[in-house]
């Protein structure tokens, strides 16, 4: 059963997410929160699978609480994704950087809502190919000269190309084309990339891609 905490101030969204999630045979409601401090202790408290978590909130923001939760190692399992007013919201590039796996606006479809829970679990980061070029193209603009790749040391050759091609937002099947392999080779060397590199999920991937100088802005592969 996945559990999910929802973090939002406006009740009446709480609401018709917990009805539309506790409907599913596989998904339950843990747990809720009107706040960022309330979130983090109830996050604390309930351990939940995912929390969908407003940016912003009253107290203590979703952007704050989600660098709390990404930062505490004893809640490494636990994947937020960020509930958003419109598609490009400002806050969106910071909290992929914080530690989000992803990103939804409020009145996504119902089925894609359910979908992303699931994906999410699944350790896949809820954008979608649009969205990651746009989010790549927003961090590109706002990167500093990245540091050494010291943290790539321990990456095969293989390992780096493929990372490289998560870095400019292409999806498991994509990579297994361009590098002519299966798509479940393909997701096999995105998933030992992101064990070895301690990455959260493939958003933080694609951060670190950028970060470590493995990709650069207009870099197209």
């Amino acid at each position: 059963m996945i559990r999910v905490l929802l973090a939002d101030d406006q009740l009446l969204v709480r609401a018709g997410f917990k009805a539309l999630l506790d409907a599913q045979p596989d998904i339950e409601v843990a747990g809720e929160a009107a706040d960022g401090e309330e979130a983090l202790r109830t996050v604390r408290e309930l351990r939940p699978d995912v929390v969908l978590m407003d940016i912003r909130m009253p107290v203590s923001d979703g952007l704050a609480a989600t660098r709390r939760i990404t930062a505490d190692p004893e809640l490494r399992d636990v994947k937020v994704v960020m509930l958003t007013t419109f598609e490009l919201d400002e806050y969106v590039f910071e909290a992929i950087r914080s530690g989000a796996s992803g990103f939804l606006v409020k009145d996504t479809e119902p089925d894609e809502l359910v979908r992303a829970v699931r994906a999410v679990v699944d350790g896949a980061a809820l954008l979608s190919p649009g969205v990651t070029r746009r989010l790549i193209a927003e961090f590109a603009a706002r990167s500093k000269e990245p540091a050494a790749a010291e943290s790539l040391a321990g990456l095969t050759e293989r390992e780096r190309e493929v990372m490289a091609l998560v870095g400019i937002g292409l999806s498991n099947e994509e990579i297994a084309r361009r590098l002519v392999v299966s798509p479940l080779t393909a997701k096999t060397h995105v998933s030992r990339t992101m064990v070895k590199l301690g990455a959260r999920d493939r958003a933080q991937l694609v951060v670190l891609a950028y970060e470590s100088g493995l990709v650069r802005p207009g870099w197209l592969g």
